[in-house]
């Protein structure tokens, strides 16, 4: 399985396990996989990069099925079209050597004459692997419905944060989303079917619908009246700005969601659900099983914990240890009242919980970021209990959080002139360790630690005083 770190493989592989299958996941850090979360000895795991073909040759011979779920739509670097074609052909080239029965793609539903730059390089995605001497089984999907799911979460914050949109004229654009559910069940559904075998489906719910009734919908559905009125002069590049200010999307992929969603995207008819007894849920109740998910604090996966800039190519073992020359460092330690408490509020820190003092200056630190194209303090977190390296959060990433050795490791995200880690640490004798280090970029990076220094002196203190306590 490739893509294991992604949005969709962290859907399937549970399911893939509970079925008994013997998984091979293909990651490029094993720090940013929880292995933990899966107790089986069915799951092995493999250190590689799709981009760098002698990795590849850890790909065991042995292979009944593989699935191809890996795009770099999302990546803030270098040509996201080109680097698809390299790993899909060097995925190819290594798995011919193989005894591979079958691939599996996911790709996107590509009717129209026109497509988009995301579109076509999937297109050509499926023809560099169709070309190939195992045999293709391609599913396209359009819009997938799902807690944490892109689309969901970029619905969801137009939705709950504007009362009235003025909104761009892709809002008129026809789709037919999906449930993740129901991808799911055709990514494991197609497995040995031969009549699949060199096909490609196209994959949607039962619901043919525009992007604004889809948001009037979902508002519906949240018990809110929101008002929607489409402009014609707004441009792509304006319609980017206004994703990427009012959702938690990066620019990047804000434009690239832009480009693809000026593209109908719908279905040709094919009985591929009836003859693999798939019941296809239409869109309402696809958002009450996300919400479900949600209220439940049960999303396995999000679209926001993908890996999309090139910081960390080397891996999340090169920035775990945090260095220790040329750097700036703000260390405060105090003895906690209740070291279980405090553990809880470190593990619950951030997204809707916040940061436990000024969180009035964290967000406006924030909406600075986002100014000059960062991440901002948007994305939140995935789950407000449960947090695992390679999550995001806010602003930060997590690089390591182990809860039985009581360490807390996150590193910046936002647009800093150098880098930033901030780590939480509870010893056995109940002492609280909150170090943040910053290692500048020349002159400007010093400028900027002494401009923010004032600010770090009761932010920071007061947070760790406000964790200490033992209310929760």
């Amino acid at each position: 399985m490739t893509g294991v770190t992604g949005y969709i493989a962290q859907r399937l592989l549970p399911v893939l396990l509970e079925n008994g299958h013997e998984v091979v996941c293909c990651v490029r850090d094993k720090n940013r996989f929880n292995r933990k979360n899966y107790l089986t000895q069915n799951l092995h795991i493999l250190e590689l990069d799709f981009l760098d073909k002698n990795s590849l040759l850890q790909i065991p011979e042995d292979i009944d099925i593989a699935y191809y779920l890996i795009h770099s739509m999302s990546t803030q670097s270098g040509d996201f079209e080109r680097m698809e074609q390299e790993c899909a052909t060097n995925f190819k080239e290594r798995l011919d050597q193989t005894n591979v029965k079958q691939v599996i793609y996911l790709s996107g539903i590509s009717n129209a004459d026109e497509l988009s730059k995301h579109l076509s390089s999937r297109l050509h995605v499926e023809a560099v692997l169709a070309n190939a001497n195992f045999v293709l089984t391609t599913l396209r999907a359009g819009i997938i419905v799902g807690s944490g799911s892109a689309s969901f979460e970029i619905i969801r914050d137009l939705v709950e944060k504007l009362p009235i949109m003025i909104a761009p004229r892709w809002l008129k654009t026809k789709c037919q989303p999906i449930a993740i559910r129901n991808v799911v069940e055709f990514l494991i559904g197609v497995i040995g079917v031969k009549e699949t075998y060199h096909n490609s489906y196209d994959i949607g719910g039962p619901n043919i619908l525009n992007y604004k009734e889809m948001l009037l919908r979902f508002a519906k559905i949240r018990g809110l009246k929101r008002r929607i009125w489409i402009v014609p002069v707004m441009t792509p590049k304006i319609s980017s700005y206004w994703l990427y200010f009012v959702t938690a999307t990066s620019y990047d992929l804000a434009k690239n969601l832009v480009n693809s969603m000026k593209v109908d995207v719908i279905c040709k008819p094919n009985d591929l659900a009836k003859k693999l007894n798939i019941k296809l849920l239409d869109y309402d109740t696809a958002i009450k099983l996300a919400f479900d998910k949600i209220e439940q604090n049960q999303v396995l996966s999000s679209w926001k914990d993908a890996q999309t800039s090139d910081i960390f190519s080397q891996g999340f073992s090169k920035l775990i240890e945090v260095p220790v020359n040329g750097c700036f460092k703000d260390i405060r330690q105090v003895t906690v009242q209740d070291g279980k408490i405090s553990l809880e509020k470190i593990w619950a820190i951030g997204g809707k919980t916040g940061w436990y003092y000024g969180n009035w200056l964290w967000k406006f630190r924030g909406f600075l970021d986002q100014l000059f194209g960062g991440v901002g303090m948007r994305r939140g977190r995935k789950s407000d209990t449960e947090i695992v390296s390679g999550d995001a959060l806010d602003f930060w990433r997590v690089l390591l959080a182990d809860k039985e050795e009581k360490r807390l490791l996150l590193y910046a995200e936002m647009k800093l002139p150098g880098e930033a880690w901030l780590e939480f640490s509870l010893d056995f004798n109940n002492v609280l360790t909150q170090t943040a280090t910053f290692r500048p970029l020349g002159l400007l990076g010093r400028l900027y630690w002494y401009a923010v220094l004032p600010f770090h002196g009761f932010i920071f203190s007061g947070m760790i005083k406000n964790i200490a306590e033992s209310n929760v």
